[in-house]
């Protein structure tokens, strides 16, 4: 997703975002459209702007249905950051790399603290 490692690989992610959208769009529409983009592609933008990450174990769904067949999932913590916050999030991922869900996120002020969570998490 190149446009997601773009905007990821800035400080700025919503400012680039936001700015991005409102020349596509015009003006005043780039804040409004960036959150709706930010909460459909939430977690391939995870995903993309992490920096670090930790197996957890394969994930147990009691029936996992992607269509007609069955898909083996793993749990992944990961960190990262966006928007001037770190983030902590655990991901259902593929064995070839590919993120399929967000299990649960949360936000903090400071990168030790992320950090920290990464290695708690379970």
């Amino acid at each position: 997703m190149a446009l997601a490692q773009t905007i990821a690989a800035t400080n700025g992610v919503m400012a680039a975002l936001v700015a991005g959208l409102e020349r596509e769009f015009g003006r005043g529409a780039g804040e409004a459209l960036a959150y709706r983009f930010l909460a459909a592609e939430e977690c391939d933008l995870l995903w993309d702007m992490r920096i670090e990450q930790r197996w957890l174990g394969r994930w147990e769904a009691l029936e996992q249905a992607y269509g007609e067949e069955e898909i083996d999932l793993d749990r992944v913590a990961i960190t990262g950051r966006c928007n001037g916050a770190w983030f902590v999030a655990v991901m259902l991922v593929d064995g070839e790399g590919e993120a399929h869900g967000v299990i649960g996120r949360r936000s903090f002020k400071k990168g030790a603290k992320a950090h920290r969570a990464l290695a708690l998490a379970h």
